[in-house]
């Protein structure tokens, strides 16, 4: 049957584009591959790439996918996909026809994320505390290239995702030295979004920023040497810089707690804070994250953990085809005929 598995599933960032197949969430992802985007001229030749490749190595028991989904680092609007954080853009149309596929679901990747939350276990998750449950309003913030954010909310037909672009929303101070480290930021910036200190394309500002503020000469550092010197005390600017990107993730984190009413919990995604894991458990990120005045108590009910699944994307993406297999099939109505 065409619609049966494997599906390609796919999450496609700013750096890298990972393929993978699928048979559904519960089941993983496998034969999964990481291809640097700056290698391919498109998602779709990145694909044909991937899945030539996985003919030669699986042979006579390689099976075409007829059906899959790409989890993009973009606003999803229509049949263009244009990426904020790389220079690739594809027509979902065009990409459809050239893997021969009978369906080809485009979404954003922290919808992606979102999705695959209420199938992560417990090896896949670093909680501050209680693990989160999948029960109610569940959200996902992650700082990787860029900041994505994402929900899903349970619904008597499923999970239903909440796809945005709260990332780019404005980026509060929540005391006068991050009021000095934005405005400082601003010199550069009209608008200073989260994403533009909280992900791996800001980090370099903030810590620009911080040296700035803290009146030393900044080094020429790179995203990966400020979080190694920072998460292991290296470099006490970078150690600075850490510190304040946590404080103000956990700030920006129980803002989008409160927004969504994400009950259930918050996780943590993206690629940056996996890296600096136990500075992060030991920082001010879950002290800021309830620290809402009135609603103080709100959050402290609100568990948090950090995603250690590399791949939960790809899960993700399984459930959207999942679903979307799941609904059912509408019938155009006969017309009544005139008594």
């Amino acid at each position: 049957m065409a619609r049966s598995a494997p599906w390609l599933v796919a999450d496609i960032g700013g750096t890298n584009a990972r393929f993978a197949l699928a048979e559904g969430p519960r089941h993983g992802a496998r034969h999964i591959r990481v291809l640097p985007t700056a290698d391919f001229a498109g998602p779709g030749v990145a694909a044909h790439s991937y899945l030539d490749a996985l003919a030669a190595e699986l042979g006579e028991a390689y099976q075409a996918p007829r059906w899959a989904a790409f989890a993009v680092a973009t606003a999803v609007t229509g049949d263009r996909i244009e990426f904020t954080n790389s220079a690739w853009s594809f027509s979902r149309e065009q990409v459809q026809r050239m893997l021969a596929l009978d369906a080809l679901l485009v979404i954003n990747d922290f919808e992606a994320l979102a999705l695959a939350l209420p199938h992560l276990q417990t090896a896949q998750l670093r909680a501050h505390a209680a693990l989160p449950t999948p029960q109610g309003t569940l959200a996902v913030v992650g700082p990787g290239t860029g900041l994505g954010v994402g929900a899903v909310t349970p619904t008597p037909v499923g999970w239903q995702p909440i796809a945005g672009e709260g990332g780019h929303a404005t980026l509060a101070a929540n005391d006068d030295f991050e009021t000095a480290v934005i405005g400082h930021a601003r010199r550069d910036f009209d608008h200073v979004s989260a994403e533009r200190l909280l992900s791996g394309i800001g980090l370099p500002t903030l810590y620009r920023s911080v040296a700035a503020v803290l009146g030393r000469p900044p080094a020429d550092l790179s995203t990966a040497e400020i979080v190694r010197q920072g998460s292991t005390a290296g470099d006490s600017t970078c150690v600075r810089t850490i510190d304040t990107f946590c404080a103000m993730l956990g700030s920006f984190a129980g803002n989008v707690a409160l927004t969504l009413g994400a009950r259930g919990g918050l996780f943590v995604g993206g690629g940056i804070v996996p890296r600096m894991a136990d500075f992060f458990f030991a920082s001010r990120f879950r002290e800021r994250f309830e620290a809402k005045g009135r609603f103080r108590a709100y959050l402290e009910g609100i568990p948090t953990a950090l995603i250690v699944e590399p791949y939960a994307a790809l899960i993700g993406a399984s459930a959207a085809i999942e679903a979307r297999l799941a609904r059912p099939v509408s019938r155009p109505r006969r017309p009544r005929r005139p008594a």
